[in-house]
C-alpha cells in the first residue's frame, strides 16, 4: 500500500496526503469486523492457490489420475493467452485448450458486477492504438469498435469515453485535466521545457507501442541505465508539482513510483503516445480512450468466447516438462482434487516470466535471466458500491476518471460514466492503488501486507483517502469489493527494457514459446495482445 505507516511517503507525495490514506489502518487492525455501514470483502481465487506451486516444489508430485491430449496447450488464459488462442484459430489450427489458474479468464482485464452494475477488476481503459498496433486495430475492427472511411479509422462513439475525461483535486476543489494548474512561474517554466524535451527526444530516438516496433539505440539504453528520480534531477526538474504528476503516471502505468521505475520507461509513456502538454499548448494533454463499464473485460470476454469450451479454469499448473517427441504439463485441479496431465505437440507459456522460470522443469537460460532481473507490483482495486450521486466540491464537473492530487491512490473511475442515463444515481467507483513504491523493499513489504491484513484495513484506507474529496462518501457506501494482485505488472526498472534476454525470449522458437507482457518489460493490453498474436503464427 505504498509506503504505509512502515516507510513513509513515496517520492513525490506529500506525508500529508499520505497519512490522509493511512492514518485508519492502525484502528482498522484492531476491530476487523466490517466497518459500519457497508459490507465487503475479497474477491476472485485465494491467493494460496497461486502458492500452491511454490510448494509443489520441494517434492514429487503425485502421479496423475486423468491423461489429456492437445495440438496446442496455452498456459494462462490472460490477454496474450487469448490473443495467441485467436491467433492459432486464424491459422486454423482448433486443437487449442487453454490453462487458468482464475476461475474466469481474462488475467489482470477480467470484470465484476455490484448492484447490478458492471465494474472492473483490473485494467479499466485502452487507449486509441497507433498505426504499429495493428494487431490490436484489426481485432477492434473485427469487434465493431472501429472502421475505415475514407482512409481514416472511426471509433464507435459508444466505446469512447464520454467528457468530461478526467479531472484532479487539488486546493479544495476539482480542476479539468490531470496536471495541477498553476500561475507559479517556476512551475509553468518545468512544465513547458518537460514538454519540450519529451517532444525533442521523440523526435531523435522514437518510441512506440509495442516497443520492439521502435529502435533500440544507444540513447534508449542510456535512458533504461538510470531511474525516472535520477533523470529529472540530472534535468533540474524540482517542480512538486510537476513530479507528483510524473510519479502518478509512472504508478498508474507501471506500478512504481519516480524512484524505481527507469528514465526510459518514464518518458516512453508520454512519448509513445499522447506527448506532454503544458497549459496553453494543448485543451487535453491525453488522447481519445475506449472504455466500457466494466473497462477492458468487456474486450477479453469476446476474445475468450470462442474457445469458451476450450478454456480450464481454476487450474493450477505445477510442472512442464519438454520432452523429444512433444510437451507434458501437469495441473492440479482443485475442484476434483486430483492431478491431470496433458500431452502437447506444443506449449505456449503465457504466464508472467517468474511463473514460468519455476514451471519448466528444465527452463532456458534466457528465462532465468530474465526471471531474475524482473520484479512485480502488487495492486489493490476497490470497487466501492454507492446508493447515489456524490455531492462534489467547487469546480470541474464529475469526470470519468477522478485523482486526487498527492494521494497515495490513483483516484477512481465511474463505472456508470458511459451510461446514457439522463441524471445521476447509483452507481460503482472503482479505485486503484498501485503498491510498488520506490524500491523493491518496498514493494516486497507491501505485498506482504496486502496478502496478510484484512480487507476491513484495506477498505478504510481507500475509504478514508477519498474521503478527502467527498466527505458524503461513507454515508451512501453499502459495499466494498476488493481485488488484490500480488505481482500484478512487472516494473520497467533500470536495466529491464533493454535486457537481451527478453528480446531472446521473445524470438525462441520450438515446442515452448513464450508469449507474455513481461517481454516488453511492463505491462499494457498492447504489448500482451501482441505478443500473444506473434506466438500464434508459428
Amino acid at each position: 500500500m505504498g509506503q504505509g505507516a512502515l516507510m513513509g511517503p513515496p517520492m513525490g507525495i506529500t506525508r500529508r496526503a499520505w497519512l490522509a490514506a493511512a492514518a485508519a489502518l492502525p484502528l482498522a487492525a484492531c476491530d476487523r469486523r466490517p466497518p459500519p455501514g457497508y459490507a465487503g470483502g475479497w474477491v476472485g481465487a485465494a491467493h494460496d492457490r497461486g502458492h500452491r506451486l511454490r510448494e509443489s516444489r520441494s517434492g514429487a508430485l503425485p502421479p496423475p489420475a486423468v491423461q489429456r491430449r492437445a495440438g496446442v496447450l496455452i498456459v494462462g488464459a490472460g490477454v496474450a493467452g487469448l490473443a495467441c488462442a485467436r491467433s492459432l484459430a486464424a491459422r486454423g489450427i482448433d486443437d487449442v485448450h487453454l490453462l487458468e489458474l482464475e476461475d474466469t479468464p481474462g488475467g489482470n482485464s477480467r470484470g465484476h458486477q455490484l448492484g447490478g452494475m458492471r465494474c472492473p477488476l483490473g485494467a479499466h481503459y485502452l487507449p486509441l492504438p497507433g498505426d504499429e498496433a495493428h494487431e490490436v486495430i484489426d481485432l477492434l475492427t473485427e469487434l465493431g469498435v472501429c472502421r475505415t472511411e475514407h482512409g481514416k479509422r472511426v471509433y464507435d462513439e459508444r466505446f469512447l469515453c464520454h467528457s468530461p475525461q478526467e479531472r484532479v483535486f487539488v486546493h479544495g476543489q476539482w480542476q479539468e485535466g490531470l496536471l495541477p494548474f498553476t500561475e507559479d512561474a517556476a512551475t509553468l517554466d518545468e512544465y513547458r521545457r518537460f514538454s519540450a524535451d519529451v517532444t525533442r527526444l521523440t523526435r531523435e530516438l522514437g518510441f512506440s507501442i509495442p516497443t520492439f516496433r521502435s529502435p533500440w539505440t544507444a540513447g534508449h539504453q542510456a535512458l533504461d541505465a538510470l531511474t525516472f528520480a535520477a533523470w529529472l534531477d540530472a534535468q533540474a526538474y524540482r517542480s512538486a508539482d510537476l513530479r507528483t504528476y510524473l510519479d502518478y503516471c509512472c504508478r498508474d502505468d507501471y506500478g512504481a513510483g519516480l524512484g524505481q521505475v527507469s528514465a526510459w520507461a518514464g518518458l516512453h509513456y508520454f512519448a509513445s503516445r499522447h506527448g506532454f502538454h503544458a497549459p496553453g499548448e494543448a485543451a487535453d494533454s491525453r488522447e481519445g480512450v475506449l472504455t466500457w463499464a466494466d473497462g477492458n473485460a468487456w474486450l477479453v470476454e469476446r476474445l475468450a468466447a470462442p474457445f469458451r469450451e476450450r478454456t480450464h479454469g481454476g487450474q493450477v499448473v505445477l510442472r512442464v516438462s519438454e520432452g523429444k517427441s512433444g510437451v507434458e504439463v501437469d495441473a492440479w485441479n482443485p475442484r476434483s482434487a486430483q492431478m491431470e496431465r496433458w500431452s502437447a505437440a506444443q506449449v505456449v507459456m503465457a504466464v508472467p516470466l517468474f511463473i514460468a522460470v519455476r514451471l519448466l522443469s528444465a527452463p532456458p537460460a534466457a528465462l532465468t535471466e530474465a526471471a531474475a532481473t524482473l520484479r512485480y507490483a502488487p495492486w489493490l482495486v476497490a470497487n466501492l458500491q454507492l446508493d447515489a450521486a456524490l455531492d462534489d466540491p467547487p469546480g470541474a464537473a464529475p469526470a470519468w476518471d477522478n485523482v486526487i492530487h498527492g494521494s497515495a491512490l490513483l483516484g477512481y473511475v465511474d463505472a456508470m460514466h458511459q451510461s446514457t442515463r439522463p441524471h445521476a444515481g447509483p452507481t460503482v467507483l472503482t479505485s486503484y492503488w498501485a503498491l510498488g513504491g520506490d524500491s523493491a523493499e518496498q514493494l516486497r513489504a507491501q505485498r506482504g501486507r496486502l496478502l496478510s491484513e484484512p480487507w476491513q484495513l484495506w477498505s478504510e484506507a481507500v475509504v478514508n483517502d477519498l474521503s478527502t474529496a467527498h466527505p458524503d462518501l461513507r454515508d451512501k457506501l453499502r459495499q466494498v469489493d476488493l481485488m488484490r494482485y500480488g505481482h500484478a505488472m512487472s516494473v520497467p526498472s533500470p536495466g529491464v527494457r533493454g535486457h537481451p534476454a527478453l528480446r531472446a525470449l521473445a524470438e525462441m522458437r520450438g515446442k515452448v514459446r513464450f508469449a507474455h507482457a513481461d517481454l516488453s518489460g511492463y505491462s499494457v493490453f498492447e504489448e500482451a495482445f501482441t505478443h500473444g498474436h506473434r506466438a500464434g503464427l508459428g
